[in-house]
């Protein structure tokens, strides 16, 4: 499973940087919007639908929300940063949601209609996110934000595998432990630094950087807990069989589904103060 999962990731990554690279603004607008398609889609699982024209149902329902929140946007009725706020409230109610587990899945758990409305709330936002931090920030500081993921998903696994004895979230997740959850945070610090000595950013501010940084991968860690808890739910292990040897789409990118929101917010109030 591991070879299989590194020789994947080894194929997907470079054709992703590639793409993040060179495709200009409204070609990766249309690919990040497939993957949101892609992602609900799987969600669609998630809430325990099971007919192909019930999930397709919500695929729609995502894609029409989507231009409903893009058109808003550009008309100035509801801007960029009021939807990464409302976001990063939404992660810490469920970080609550993941700590309390199984309480409160009775009412979430049950009803289609809190998981429809999670699954935009989780997908919606982080197509956003992706698209404004590209646009304003620029190419490498989506690049960033991908390899910090990378790296501290990486320093997860293998920091838990290796050292991992104190669960982090049990119920949840049973694989997940604080070891590794120290392994994502350690490994943070030397991709921070190398990203620092490139960027033309002021001394005063690279605190500020640290700590964006630090937030953002354990945001990163809650967003991978809160959809295992969704899996757990309802009883399933990947949410598809997308992507060989690592599960379905979903399974890749819930971690960034957190962290891509709470770190474009940081970006915004970084260009605030600067």
């Amino acid at each position: 499973m591991l070879k299989k999962r590194i020789v994947t990731a080894l194929f997907l990554i470079p054709i992703f940087v590639a793409l993040l690279i060179k495709l200009p603004a409204p070609m990766f607008m249309v690919l990040t919007s497939v993957i949101l398609l892609l992602g609900a889609w799987e969600w669609s699982q998630l809430m325990g639908l099971k007919k192909k024209s019930h999930r397709m149902c919500y695929v729609f329902f995502i894609f029409v929300l989507v231009n409903i929140l893009f058109f808003s946007k550009t008309s100035s009725i509801i801007s960029i940063p009021t939807t990464l706020y409302v976001t990063f409230y939404w992660w810490l109610l469920a970080a609550v949601l993941i700590v309390i587990y199984p309480k409160a899945s009775s009412v979430w758990g049950r009803g289609l209609f809190f998981r429809a409305i999670m699954g935009a709330v989780v997908l919606i936002p982080t197509w956003i996110a992706l698209n404004f931090i590209r646009l304003d920030f620029g190419v490498w500081t989506l690049l960033f934000l991908f390899v910090l993921i990378w790296g501290a998903d990486t320093g997860a696994y293998f920091s838990g595998k290796k050292w991992g004895k104190n669960k982090l979230a049990p119920k949840v997740s049973p694989g997940k432990t604080r070891q590794g959850l120290y392994g994502a945070l350690i490994i943070t610090v030397p991709i921070v630094i190398a990203a620092l000595c490139i960027a033309p950013l002021p001394y005063r501010m690279w605190p500020a950087a640290f700590a964006l940084a630090f937030t953002t991968v354990i945001f990163s860690i809650i967003g991978d807990l809160f959809e295992s808890m969704l899996k757990r739910n309802v009883g399933i292990k990947d949410s598809g069989t997308l992507i060989p040897g690592h599960g379905g789409l979903l399974d890749r990118i819930d971690s960034l589904t957190a962290a891509a929101p709470v770190f474009a917010l940081g970006c915004w109030l970084f260009a605030k103060i600067m």
